[in-house]
């Protein structure tokens, strides 16, 4: 390889269309516009999801559903999370600071997914029907 036989990889570069450059160009006079009309003028155009004065799909399909801006401050931690932490007493604190939980999150709940063995003692947290007899059955409580 030298430096004079190097060059871009194929379909690397490609040439930019020069519209509106006369006759033979083969797309002189309007440019590949067409003839008339909103779409062949210079800023004409529509917004998104306009259909030219019908009814727009967003206006004609009914509104549904519901996000709470609540659930932004709502966290769940795992059997499995619990049983790494290996903390005898745990809290939304120590949640926070062993980077469990987001630092915004106010309410959690421990989730019945994975297994725990150590007896652990939760205080001002939830947990699942599933997930609470797991952690008494490991001799934890809830507080």
């Amino acid at each position: 390889m030298e430096l004079n036989g190097i060059k871009p990889a194929d379909g690397a570069k490609h040439y930019k269309r020069r519209v509106g450059r006369g006759i033979g160009s083969g797309i002189g006079k309007t440019a590949g516009r067409g003839h008339k009309g909103q779409k062949s003028r210079a800023g004409g155009y529509h917004k998104v999801g306009f259909e030219g004065g019908q009814m727009p799909m967003q206006r004609r399909l009914p509104k549904r559903g519901f996000k709470s801006h609540l659930l932004k401050f709502n966290a769940e931690v795992t059997l499995t999370a619990l049983e790494k932490l290996g903390a005898a007493e745990v809290n939304l604190v120590s949640l926070k600071q062993a980077g469990l939980v987001g630092e915004i999150a106010k309410v959690v709940k421990i989730i019945n997914t994975g297994a725990i063995t150590k007896a652990v003692k939760l205080t001002g947290i939830g947990a699942t029907a599933g997930a609470k007899a797991a952690v008494e059955a490991a001799g934890g409580s809830f507080a």
